[in-house]
């Protein structure tokens, strides 16, 4: 089944999948949080907040947002979805050089996301099966 990308039923599908390979995949050295706002949603009321933080060693991404995030990024709902489900870095450089892509905060700590967490097949399989899930 398929859910819209950043639903509630998303995230939950998504978490479960995580949580599915959690011992798994490598632990996660740097801390990293990061709230991301996407505009743009075609659901709720067309803003989604949610963040990513690291300080546990694994990747949480969760809805909401934190008190005290390393860095703020505020995109569109498709840019989002191309750089956090098909992980398009390709189109991440173009959508920020185009300012699709805005970051308040630590830039450093948003660009050490791209090489700080681990991978491995596992991670591969995680990234595999919530793109599965994604309409």
């Amino acid at each position: 089944m398929t859910h819209a990308f950043l639903s509630t039923e998303w995230m939950d599908a998504a978490r479960a999948i995580r949580e599915k390979y959690a011992d798994e995949v490598p632990d996660i050295p740097t801390v990293i949080k990061i709230n991301l706002s996407v505009v743009d949603v075609p659901f709720d009321d067309d803003t989604v907040d949610a963040y990513f933080d690291t300080s546990s060693g694994s990747l949480q991404l969760e809805l909401g947002e934190l008190d005290e995030p390393d860095a703020t990024i505020t995109t569109d709902y498709e840019t989002a979805q191309a750089l956090f489900v098909e992980q398009d870095q390709a189109m991440a450089m173009q959508s920020f050089l185009e300012g699709k892509i805005k970051v308040q905060g630590d830039m450093m700590k948003m660009m050490a996301m791209q090489t700080a967490i681990p991978s491995n097949e596992f991670t591969d399989t995680i990234a595999a099966e919530i793109k599965a899930i994604t309409a």
